[in-house]
């Protein structure tokens, strides 16, 4: 059969055609795909300060701290069955003298750089710990001293001894400076004499050695990208970026959330948990080592220089009426640890909301029974570790009228309330009740809020003998037993009222992946990754 010409033509001109496509799509310029930005919604009324030395407490740590700047040992994050223990970070490796307790070297990681191509070496770790610790070095940085100093407050001094390795001394032995060390983190020295020693102008091009690095800082955000040149490839960030947002409010987090403007929210409300799964978003949680607390000021004239009124305030809380509340995101406290802990022990007190009781222990204490007993409570509504503080605040209010005491708050924002914290603080004044969310996963917090003098004027002979004894103990098995027995006496003695530990309830968008629930205050942002 001949072949029409018509369909030849038609044959032709379709070949044609699809030859020409195939080389016009391979010219063709490929699409950039869009960056894959993790957006985060922060429980603080502030964005973090961005120096290395981050303000709004320990959260401001997680998010503008650990992502951009890093401690010579670090919180193993990536662990999940128990709580993180310290590992090398930008050291290797660390010893402390056995001759001499207060010295410990450290031997630096070769080969990592700073943000901006600068080496990470001991120069740059004396320079940084001058920064913190001498007020008379060119770079004293008194924000970042005042942050550090709290911290690591036996940081005595420092010594170069070659290139990579460092010695740090300690005012006296401590077996735990290693945790002390976790929360000093270490900046450029280039990026800060490229900026004429201006630490403002360095918040605004900050260089740390972190998995991210800060683009922009401004007043709604701070935007990080993915650090291409990050030293330790096997904890690489998995998305190209992370924005944070200040959002105090926790219905703006929840509707930030719902719309699309964040993928992740901390501490959600406990209303709108349910909700929130029913609608396909993520609920996480996880046990952390953070309590919910009053701390019980033991102040001359005040309620709570007797023990039985201590006892009474703990027998007055109900913590299930919390739990309740929070819709089972937090556990009932009776201490600083759960009892299952190995170092809860056996303290003679086991506190649950007994109204009988307490108002048994204020009548000894010689109170009026037709009377409650007034209390000034200091809080905060929003500030790191304060969970849902003024609903809290509300339920334990009425509860505790029950068992004999009326609570009055005295609500101030999260920083200044921060600053009343200090012990010598004169505005502190009347108040009874200092209270508090708190990170009880590492011990220099243990001495930070019970060594005396503390914020609980709280001052017993045998508890601070046990505090000196831990703090010169250097096996982990001694270690333990001298909490046990600091435990059982804290408890008894009652210079709180612990009312609930966190269990670190996180809202994600659906496309949220690779979250890691580490049994710790702080998380691991570089195993995070986002789906289409």
């Amino acid at each position: 059969m001949k072949a029409r010409p018509w369909l030849l033509l038609i044959l032709c001109a379709v070949v044609a055609s699809a030859i020409a496509g195939a080389i016009g799509r391979l010219d063709a310029t490929p699409a950039t795909p869009k960056p894959r930005v993790l957006r985060i919604a922060m429980n603080t009324s502030d964005l973090p300060t961005t120096t290395g030395a981050p303000s709004q407490g320990l959260e401001g740590l997680r998010f503008a701290g650990y992502p951009v700047f890093e401690p010579l040992v670090m919180w193993d994050l990536r662990v999940t069955d128990r709580i993180p223990g310290v590992i090398p970070w930008l050291a290797e490796s660390w010893t402390v003298d056995a001759a001499d307790r207060n010295r410990w070297t450290f031997r630096l990681r070769r080969g990592v750089t700073f943000h901006d191509g600068s080496p990470f070496d001991a120069d740059a770790v004396i320079w940084n710990l001058h920064r913190y610790f001498d007020t008379s070095a060119p770079q004293w940085d008194a924000a970042g001293g005042a942050w550090a100093r709290s911290r690591a407050p036996i940081l005595k001094s420092w010594e170069k001894i070659d290139d990579h390795t460092v010695v740090i001394s300690t005012s006296t032995p401590t077996s735990y400076f290693p945790e002390v060390l976790t929360t000093v983190l270490f900046v450029s020295p280039a990026r800060w004499r490229e900026l004429k020693g201006d630490w403002q102008a360095f918040a605004q091009r900050p260089a740390g050695t972190g998995a991210f690095r800060i683009d922009e800082v401004n007043r709604t955000a701070i935007t990080m990208s993915r650090n291409p040149a990050y030293w330790n490839r096997a904890r690489a960030a998995k998305v190209d970026g992370v924005k944070l947002y200040a959002m105090g409010e926790p219905t703006t987090r929840v509707a930030a959330l719902r719309s699309g403007e964040v993928d992740w929210v901390e501490n959600p409300p406990a209303d709108a948990l349910p909700f929130l799964r029913k609608a396909g978003y993520q609920i996480a949680t996880s046990p952390m080592p953070h309590v919910w607390a009053y701390f019980l000021r033991s102040r001359p004239g005040g309620p709570f220089h007797d023990l039985r009124v201590r006892q009474a305030m703990n027998y007055a809380i109900d913590r299930e009426g919390i739990v309740t509340l929070l819709n089972g995101a937090a556990r009932p406290a009776q201490g600083f640890w759960e009892p299952e802990d190995r170092r809860f022990g056996q303290p003679t007190n086991r506190y649950a909301y007994d109204p009988a009781r307490s108002r048994a222990l204020l009548k000894a204490a010689g109170y009026p029974a037709d009377k409650l007993v007034p209390v000034r409570v200091l809080t905060t509504p929003v500030a790191s570790g304060q969970m849902l503080s003024l609903p809290m605040n509300e339920l334990l209010q009425q509860s505790a009228a029950k068992a004999g005491f009326k609570l009055e708050f005295m609500v101030v924002e999260g920083n200044q309330m921060n600053a009343m914290s200090r012990n010598d603080s004169p505005k502190m004044g009347d108040i009874d009740i200092y209270n508090k969310g708190y990170n009880t996963g590492e011990s220099t917090y243990l001495y930070y809020w019970m060594y005396p003098p503390n914020i609980a004027n709280y001052f017993d002979k045998a508890s601070k003998e046990l505090l000196d004894e831990y703090r010169v103990t250097f096996d982990p098995v001694e270690r333990d037993a001298i909490l046990l027995r600091l435990h059982e006496r804290f408890v008894d003695d009652a210079p709180m009222a612990w009312v609930v530990h966190d269990v670190n309830p996180r809202a994600f968008a659906p496309n949220v992946r690779g979250y890691t629930p580490a049994r710790s205050w702080y998380t691991d942002l570089t195993t995070i990754y986002l789906t289409d």
